[in-house]
């Protein structure tokens, strides 16, 4: 088990992972461990990721009243998510919350990573659903993700980010690269027109495989049924497809109209 220092030095080393990534920007994110049944660490507000140190990080209770910690620091008003995971979850111990940027995409164009399309991801985070979007500090996000939290260790924060939860710090931090590892595939397969889902046989075989990985968590069910491509045509007689030409056509017909004025 790691001591409090440890787990401080772990922090400052994650947090400088999701900043070098591109996870988040400026001061975004935050990052927070259970050291026991009624104390937390917790990165501080206003600090980018990257450029913290061991004395940044701050001692909270439960409730995020500050236990121990330099004074020129404060909690971020963002943990209020963090201690929500930990009501909610006893078997949680970390959680880590960051932009990054493919699959905040997706949150913010509302689609849920719910298919079953990778083995890892369908072992490790499964179905990630997106939480109503909350107003930032209050609490709206924490009630919010009440539900999905029950169910699930990656969450998409509708127009916000992500959030994943772990057994330890690094369980946590590594959900969120497995997430926007994803998100990011799924992405470029969406661009090649074609994003090939794993049947629920292939799906159920690769879930079976969990507890021999030792991961004996919640998981939300991927969905299996087939993605439409980019190659299939959807039937939808109210679409107008703009070609070069038909603007080319468009440009001549105002030019003659301009000519004759």
């Amino acid at each position: 088990m790691n001591s409090e220092w440890e787990l401080k030095q772990l922090i400052v080393e994650i947090g400088k992972r999701i900043w070098m990534r591109g996870y988040v920007a400026s001061n975004d994110g935050n990052i927070t461990v259970k050291l026991n049944d009624k104390e937390l660490l917790t990165t501080p507000t206003g600090v980018s990721k990257g450029f913290m140190n061991t004395d940044m990080i701050i001692k909270v209770d439960n409730n995020g009243k500050v236990i121990s910690g330099n004074s020129k620091y404060r909690p971020s008003s963002e943990v209020k998510m963090h201690l929500e995971v930990y009501k909610e979850r006893p078997d949680i111990k970390s959680v880590v919350h960051a932009h990054p940027p493919y699959a905040t995409s997706f949150a913010v164009a509302g689609i849920p990573l719910n298919k079953c399309i990778l083995p890892e991801a369908i072992i490790v985070i499964g179905s990630v659903p997106i939480a109503k979007y909350g107003l930032p500090s209050t609490m709206e996000i924490p009630e919010n993700i009440r539900e999905h939290i029950k169910k699930s260790d990656a969450i998409l924060l509708e127009n916000h980010g992500a959030l994943t939860l772990g057994t330890d710090l690094l369980n946590a931090y590594h959900k969120m690269e497995t997430l926007e590892h994803t998100a990011n595939i799924v992405w470029k397969a969406i661009q090649l027109g074609n994003v090939n889902v794993l049947p629920d046989n292939e799906r159920d075989r690769l879930v079976a495989l969990r507890s021999s990985f030792g991961l004996n968590g919640p998981l939300a069910t991927c969905d299996s049924t087939p993605m439409p491509s980019n190659s299939e045509q959807i039937s939808n007689p109210n679409k107008i497809e703009i070609t070069e030409q038909t603007i080319r056509e468009i440009a001549e017909r105002v030019i003659n109209k301009l000519k004759q004025k």
